[in-house]
C-alpha cells in the first residue's frame, strides 16, 4: 500500500517538519523576550517613581528607531495581514529585534501595554521567511498562520488556544483546514520550548460549583451584556483615538511627547504605577483575594488605549486579560456571585469581544481555567461575542464571510 495514497502528502509532513523548527525557533525568542519582561517589571515596579517621569524620553528613542531604520516596521501586525490576505512578499526581519527593544522600555518606563501582537508579529515573521523559501503558493500563508499561533503559544503557553487564535484573526469567517496540523505541531512546540527555558504558564482551577437558579441565570446574562459592551467599546475606543491622535498631531514626535506626559502623570497620581505594564498584577488580585476598586477596569482600559495610540510598542490581549477579570471581579460583588468564576468569564469573554474571536478564546477558558470551565463560561462569553458588532482591535482583520 503507498502511504502517500492514504491522505497524507508529502508537502503536509514537510509543513509538519517545518513547523516543529518553527516552533522550536520561536519558543526560544519567546522565552528570551518573556522573562526579559518579567524582570523588566520587578525593576520598574520597584524604582516606579524614577522610571515613569521619563516614558516620553523612551517614546522619543521608540519612534526615532522606527523611523530611522524600522522601513515598514511601524505597520506592526498590519504586515501580518497583509502577508496573509493580499499577498504581501516581504516581511522586514529588522521588526524582530526592534518590537523587542521598544516593548521593553516600554513597559519599563510604564506605559500600559501587552505583549501579545509582539509575540504574533514575531513568529509570523519567522513562519513567513522560512515558507518564502518553498516553491508552493500556499507555503506562505500555511507557515505565517504556524507561525502566529506559536508565537502566542510559546508566551502564554495555551497551544490549543493559540492555533484557533490565530488562523481566526487572519482568516475571519474561513478556517485554513490546511493550516491546523502545522499550527498545533508548532504551538505545541513552542510551548514546550519557553516552558523549558523557564517561562511559567498562568493557570487557575476555578470553582464552578455554582446553583444556577433563574435569578443566578439572569444576573450572568447581565453580567454577559456588560462584558461584550466593554469588549466592543475597547476595539472602538481604540481605533477612534488612533484615528484622532494620528490626525490631530500628525507628527510622531510631538505626538508621544504629549501623550506620554499626559500617561505618565496619570500613572504617577493614581495609585502609583497600578495602571502600568502588562496589567499582570490585576490579574493576580483578581483571583487572589486582592482588592479590586470598582474603577480598576475602566482606568486601565483608559491607560491602555491611550499608551498604544501614542505609539508604545506591545499588544492589547494581556491588558484584555486585566480589563476582563477586574470587571469581573467587580461584578461579581456587585451581584453577590463567585469572584473568581466571574473573574475569569471576563478574562475570556472581554476578550472574545474585543478581538472578534470566538474558538480561540473557548481554548483559552479551557487552558487557563480548565476544561470542566468551559460549559459555564461558554454561555457567558457567547452572549458577549455577539454583541461586539464585528469590532476588533485588529482594525486590517479581514472579513471573509464565505462558508
Amino acid at each position: 500500500m503507498n502511504f502517500f495514497k492514504v491522505g497524507i502528502s508529502r508537502s503536509a509532513i514537510l509543513y509538519v517538519f517545518l513547523a516543529v523548527i518553527i516552533g522550536g525557533l520561536i519558543g526560544v525568542v519567546d522565552a528570551i523576550f518573556g522573562r526579559g519582561l518579567i524582570y523588566i517589571t520587578e525593576f520598574r515596579d520597584g524604582h516606579a517613581l524614577y522610571l515613569i517621569p521619563f516614558l516620553t524620553l523612551a517614546g522619543l528613542l521608540i519612534v526615532y528607531l522606527y523611523k530611522n531604520f524600522g522601513k515598514d516596521s511601524q505597520k506592526g501586525m498590519g504586515l501580518i495581514f497583509e502577508a496573509g490576505n493580499h499577498g504581501r512578499e516581504d516581511i522586514p526581519k529588522r521588526l524582530v529585534p526592534l518590537i523587542v527593544f521598544s516593548t521593553w522600555l516600554s513597559h519599563l518606563f510604564g506605559a500600559s501595554v501587552g505583549r501579545e501582537g509582539v509575540a504574533v508579529q514575531i513568529g509570523g515573521v519567522i513562519g513567513h521567511a522560512i515558507g518564502k523559501k518553498l516553491s508552493a503558493k500556499e507555503a506562505k500563508k500555511i507557515l505565517l498562520i504556524t507561525g502566529m499561533a506559536a508565537g502566542f503559544a510559546g508566551l502564554f503557553q495555551t497551544p490549543i488556544a493559540a492555533t484557533f487564535f490565530a488562523i481566526e484573526i487572519l482568516m475571519l469567517g474561513k478556517i485554513e483546514y490546511r493550516a491546523l496540523i502545522p499550527a498545533l505541531v508548532g504551538s505545541y512546540v513552542a510551548s514546550w520550548t519557553s516552558n523549558y527555558l523557564g517561562l511559567e504558564k498562568f493557570s487557575f482551577a476555578i470553582n464552578t460549583n455554582i446553583h444556577l437558579d433563574p435569578l443566578v441565570l439572569l444576573k450572568l446574562a447581565i453580567i454577559a451584556v456588560c462584558f461584550g459592551l466593554v469588549g466592543r467599546f475597547f476595539a472602538e475606543s481604540l481605533a477612534f483615538m488612533k484615528a484622532t491622535v494620528a490626525k490631530r498631531i500628525a507628527n510622531p514626535y510631538q505626538r508621544i511627547i504629549l501623550m506620554g506626559i499626559v500617561i505618565s502623570i496619570g500613572l504617577l497620581f493614581i495609585h502609583m504605577d497600578r495602571y502600568a505594564g502588562l496589567g499582570t498584577n490585576l490579574i493576580g488580585l483578581s483571583f487572589n483575594g486582592g482588592h479590586i476598586n470598582g474603577y480598576d477596569w475602566i482606568l486601565k482600559l483608559i491607560f491602555t488605549v491611550l499608551s498604544i495610540s501614542a505609539g508604545f510598542q506591545g499588544g492589547e490581549v494581556t491588558p484584555l486579560f486585566a480589563i476582563g477579570s477586574t470587571l469581573g471581579a467587580a461584578l461579581a460583588m456587585l451581584f453577590g456571585l463567585p469572584v473568581e468564576f466571574v473573574a475569569a468569564a471576563g478574562y475570556v469573554s472581554i476578550f472574545s469581544a474585543a478581538t472578534n474571536s470566538y474558538f480561540g478564546p473557548i481554548f483559552i477558558a479551557a487552558e487557563v481555567f480548565g476544561f470542566g470551565s468551559v460549559q459555564y463560561i461558554l454561555p457567558i462569553m457567547t452572549i458577549a461575542y455577539v454583541l461586539n458588532g464585528n469590532s476588533s482591535i485588529y482594525a486590517q482583520e479581514v472579513l471573509n464571510l464565505e462558508v
